[in-house]
């Protein structure tokens, strides 16, 4: 399986004790106040904001800022940003292909740190479109194990849409079309099941295979491109097998 999901889960468990966590829930805040503003501030009508909520509480973002943001997102509290969605596109190091999903309300700002930190870690910016044909926009559904098994989460989903259940080691990751996404989520509610997140992320069609000086070099441009306030999410067409992420987890 992908290095690159595996990577990305162990991080969201790092994420949770280390000094980042503030930074991760603005980026979780952030996604209700747009949600809210964008469908809608009731979650059972709005299947965004419902996953941006539940995303949140998984993260222990404490219900007091969850509301606080319902409530801007909806007009009801005063301080709310007007946020854009601007994606920018580049190549990180071994020519690595990098999609940059800035969430902000400056984009000369959001502009410039991606420009900094891209260029300060081997990477270079691209053209629109040179780099986003490499990704397919995807529904992507993280179920923590527990006793499950890969069968048990199939059967759940097959019948919703379901493209494919990938095993994450101490996750599963269920892809979909992005359009598929909240029938997949539901259909593991109603079987039962708990999950983590359910995301139209940007998943890569291929994927460059990284030796361990490799994924260093892009673990070290992703972790200062989301080190800016403005980048909601990194998505990047790299694999790290397993040995390789064992040496660099030691």
């Amino acid at each position: 399986m992908s290095g690159h999901s595996k990577w990305a889960t162990t991080k969201h468990k790092k994420a949770v004790i280390d000094a980042k966590r503030g930074k991760l829930f603005a980026k979780l805040i952030k996604n209700i106040e747009v949600a809210a503003r964008t469908g809608g501030a009731d979650p059972e009508g709005n299947p965004t904001l419902f996953d941006a909520i539940q995303k949140a509480k998984k993260q222990s973002v404490p219900n007091k800022n969850i509301d606080s943001a319902l409530k801007r997102g909806a007009g009801l509290e005063a301080g709310g940003a007007d946020y854009e969605t601007i994606m920018y596109e580049g190549y990180g190091p071994n020519g690595v292909a990098v999609l940059i999903e800035c969430l902000t309300d400056n984009r000369n700002r959001a502009a410039s740190d991606v420009r900094v930190a891209m260029t300060r870690n081997g990477g270079s910016m691209a053209d629109p479109g040179s780099v986003s044909y490499l990704f397919n926009r995807k529904g992507v559904v993280i179920v923590p194990k527990g006793e499950l098994t890969e069968d048990d989460v199939l059967g759940a989903v097959l019948d919703a849409g379901a493209e494919e259940v990938n095993d994450l080691g101490e996750s599963f990751e269920v892809l979909s079309e992005a359009t598929d996404l909240v029938a997949v989520r539901t259909a593991l509610q109603e079987a039962g099941i708990d999950y983590d997140s359910a995301d139209a992320n940007f998943v890569p069609t291929m994927q460059v295979e990284l030796d361990e000086e490799g994924a260093r070099k892009i673990f070290k441009l992703v972790d200062a491109l989301e080190d800016s306030d403005d980048v909601q999410n990194v998505f990047a067409n790299f694999d790290v097998s397993d040995e390789t992420m064992a040496k660099i987890d030691a």
